[in-house]
């Protein structure tokens, strides 16, 4: 099954959807890297694959559409079509979920923290050394103390009081 985003055939993963009714959507790794800070190039399918049937995705293309500084992705904004649900669910700023690094500062879905301690990784065989960026995080949704991320090519949980925001 292609990626929903960016029409790709790379393996899939689940990715939290903040704010609305679903919790989560199957995407490819790079669009999920790419959440917080997205690269036009990647997207370039946005504008056939945002009329997906699946409202989370249409969620994800107006988010991405509305961070990209391209002259397409906005022709592509202007055409997308939310119903009022969707508009007031793509537009939604999370709320506090309780998410906090170590020094106390909120995170939400696609922030960027860096480890300020070595890290073993149970079950990989690698420590995950202090200072390493993990980008585009996801909030464990029933745990404030947790937090997944991808370290080494290898998605785990992260305790949040051993990160800090970038």
């Amino acid at each position: 099954m292609p990626c929903p985003l960016c029409d790709s055939d790379a393996p899939l993963i689940d990715v939290a959807v903040s704010g609305g009714p679903k919790g989560s959507v199957a995407i490819c790794a790079t669009c999920a890297d790419q959440l917080d800070a997205p690269q036009a190039d990647h997207f370039r399918a946005l504008p056939s694959t945002m009329w997906a049937d699946d409202t989370a995705v249409q969620v994800l293309a107006y988010r991405i559409l509305k961070r990209l500084d391209a002259d397409w992705a906005r022709d592509a904004l202007d055409m997308l079509y939310l119903d009022e649900d969707a508009l007031a669910w793509a537009q939604d700023v999370p709320a506090d979920t309780g998410h906090r690094d170590a020094n106390g500062v909120p995170l939400a879905v696609g922030d960027n923290v860096v480890l300020i301690k070595d890290l073993p990784v149970k079950g990989a065989g690698f420590t995950a050394k202090r200072g390493t960026p993990v980008r585009g995080i996801s909030l464990v949704l029933d745990n404030p103390g947790q937090i997944e991320g991808r370290v080494e090519g290898q998605r785990i949980v992260i305790l949040t009081q051993f990160v800090k925001k970038k």
